[in-house]
């Protein structure tokens, strides 16, 4: 399923949820750029003192550079684009560590929580990642006002962050993308506005439909599949971070409880709360 829109209207205009898209697809543009500059050249003795394998190396051939290093040097010809993500995405071996390995950021290691909500691996995972920001988030914004949204946000990412830290610590695998700040979003958004209508494309073999349905559904369902392809991959090296969705998700789910405006009623315990009794 795939939201397009909701029914609900902001109560003002989305300025902080705009402006996190605007600048998700200008840091995606540099990323651009970056593909286009010649590559860097690092030393990564260090990851090797660490006992790690770089990301985007091959293990084996790596232990064989470290071998004939002797101890020294190991010179890596990296593109600028990988270099980049190696730095400001959040690797968790460096987190647990305390360590910044190279390509080294100029900022404290931990701030990369935050700065790998901004970076993307692809066109399709910032625009999908994006559309998912623009459906829910004005209205979790609204419901929260600006500044509080935006703390709301970047909590989410990092909680979304130690999640995925807590599964697998010494995973040298950057971690990026706006995922699980988006999923504590919807997490907000399933609290506040459950019977909100989303209209969402339901593609059924090769017919494509259009259908208005519950946010508590279409939010339900995504999270259930977020749970069911964490079961099925853990373990196995995979390209989504789904327990940092759910770690986002869930985030959201208790942090709205504090960033809500006080007379912003949780939707969700009212609609139980109107179930008949069986």
């Amino acid at each position: 399923m795939i939201p397009i829109r909701d029914a609900l209207r902001s109560p003002r205009f989305p300025i902080v949820t705009v402006s996190l898209i605007v600048l998700n697809l200008l840091v995606f543009l540099y990323q651009g750029y970056l593909s286009t500059r010649p590559n860097v050249t690092l030393d990564l003795a260090p990851w090797s003192q660490e006992g790690l394998a770089p990301p985007g190396v091959d293990e084996r051939a790596f232990r064989l550079e470290v071998l004939r290093s002797g101890g020294g040097p190991i010179p890596s010809s990296v593109r600028a684009a990988d270099a980049f993500v190696m730095a400001y995405g959040f690797v968790p071996a460096e987190f647990s560590r305390g360590l910044d390995l190279p390509p080294t950021a100029s900022l404290p290691i931990w701030l990369t929580l935050l700065t790998s909500v901004f970076l993307h691996g692809g066109l399709l995972h910032v625009l999908g990642n994006m559309l998912y920001l623009w459906v829910f988030g004005d209205n979790v914004e609204g419901a929260m006002g600006r500044g509080r949204f935006l703390a709301f946000y970047l909590l989410c990412g990092a909680a979304a962050g130690l999640a995925q830290l807590a599964l697998n610590p010494q995973s040298a695998i950057p971690l990026v993308g706006a995922s699980g700040a988006i999923a504590g979003v919807l997490g907000a958004y399933f609290m506040l506005f459950p019977t909100a209508r989303v209209l969402t494309v339901i593609p059924i073999f090769f017919f494509i439909r259009l259908v208005s349905i519950p946010a508590v559904l279409v939010l339900g369902i995504w999270f259930l599949l977020q749970v069911v392809n964490s079961a099925a991959s853990f373990g196995a090296a995979t390209g989504v971070a789904w327990f940092a969705h759910i770690g986002g998700f869930a985030a959201g789910v208790v942090l709205v409880l504090v960033f809500r405006r006080k007379e912003v009623p949780i939707g969700l315990l009212d609609l139980l709360r109107r179930r008949p009794a069986g």
